[in-house]
């Protein structure tokens, strides 16, 4: 009697069954392709190969796009100037 349902997949078994292979399988394709999209990219902690922006570039950048004007910025780089130790 083994072959009348007895021992077999029936009803929604066999469907269970399969949309859990596909789950499964699934979520082990995405978690692979997470990682290796994560170990592909480079780091985004900066390298150290740009120098720091001083204070006094910061001070010509904004006299380039008119944020101040020229006596502001002699004042200001002055001030900056005697304020280094």
């Amino acid at each position: 009697m083994m072959f009348w349902y007895g021992d077999g997949m029936n009803g929604w078994g066999w469907f269970a069954m399969s949309a859990g292979m596909v789950l499964f399988w699934g979520l082990l394709i995405t978690i692979a392709v997470m990682l290796l999209r994560t170990m592909g990219r480079p780091s985004e902690r900066p390298s150290g190969s740009r120098p720091a922006t001083s204070a006094e570039q910061i001070l010509g950048e904004r006299l380039a796009r008119g944020e101040i004007d020229e006596e502001e910025y002699r004042r200001r780089l002055t001030a900056l100037r005697s304020a280094e130790p």
